[in-house]
């Protein structure tokens, strides 16, 4: 009797190595964030606040609000309570008033003397200076603890806003339909030299050159390397160092 012929296994298809979610090259994102920090070698935020505290409810009061919406805002606040003991002795119906201007006030009045509560109740009366604390934090999401952790504790983070989701996939640097997934490859790609301030750069890339109704190419500096279909010239604008915007 004929013994069954043994099955042969098919051969091991190699594994494939991970994909770079980026259009750009590492030279030529190198070059993207080299020129960016020729332009602007300090960025700051554009959020006024007088440390950490102040920081933190600025950022928290930022959403679906303006950055000058809210300075407006908290001028007056923050020169009665900088502190959380001070936030919450004025309570939540006089930082509701001092608020009022902003959307969704009521509920960020809430959050703000609920967040000041939780410091002092968990934390010492300080903004904790790593990711988890901060989130737990109420109205304190992933994006508000990223940029509290770069601006006032020097950390690395991307914080992705809406300018920074539109530039990620307008111009294919960072394509992704969440914020998380255009951080995640933001990380990734950006060189270590450039992370502290990476975030900055493109939020003030986004606000005042690739903006939202239509970019601004003839002032763009990443003009002839930057492969958005939208673009309307491959002439990059002068590299100078800018004066800050008011």
């Amino acid at each position: 009797m004929e013994k069954p012929k043994k099955k042969i296994a098919a051969p091991r298809k190699p594994a494939r190595t991970r994909r770079r979610k980026t259009a750009y090259s590492p030279e030529e994102v190198h070059e993207i964030f080299r020129r960016f920090s020729v332009q602007r070698p300090e960025p700051k935020g554009e959020l006024e606040h007088v440390n950490a505290f102040t920081l933190l409810v600025a950022v928290v009061l930022s959403a679906q609000a303006t950055d000058a919406g809210v300075n407006k805002a908290t001028r007056d606040l923050f020169k009665v309570a900088d502190t959380p003991e001070k936030m919450l002795a004025l309570g939540e119906e006089r930082v509701g008033e001092y608020i009022r201007t902003i959307g969704l006030w009521r509920n960020k009045a809430k959050n703000v003397i609920a967040l000041s509560e939780a410091l002092i109740r968990d934390h010492g009366s300080q903004v904790p200076d790593n990711r988890e604390a901060l989130v737990t934090l109420p109205g304190v999401g992933r994006k508000t603890a990223n940029v509290v952790l770069n601006m006032s504790f020097g950390q690395p983070t991307m914080a992705v806003d809406t300018h920074i989701l539109r530039i990620g996939n307008r111009i294919g640097l960072a394509p992704g339909k969440t914020p998380e997934q255009v951080e995640d490859t933001l990380v990734k790609i950006i060189p270590d030299e450039f992370m502290r301030h990476a975030h900055h750069w493109l939020i003030l890339h986004g606000r005042y050159v690739c903006k939202a109704r239509k970019p601004d190419c003839v002032a763009c500096v990443i003009a002839d390397i930057c492969k958005s279909a939208e673009k309307s010239t491959d002439i990059p604008a002068p590299l100078v160092e800018l004066a800050p915007q008011d």
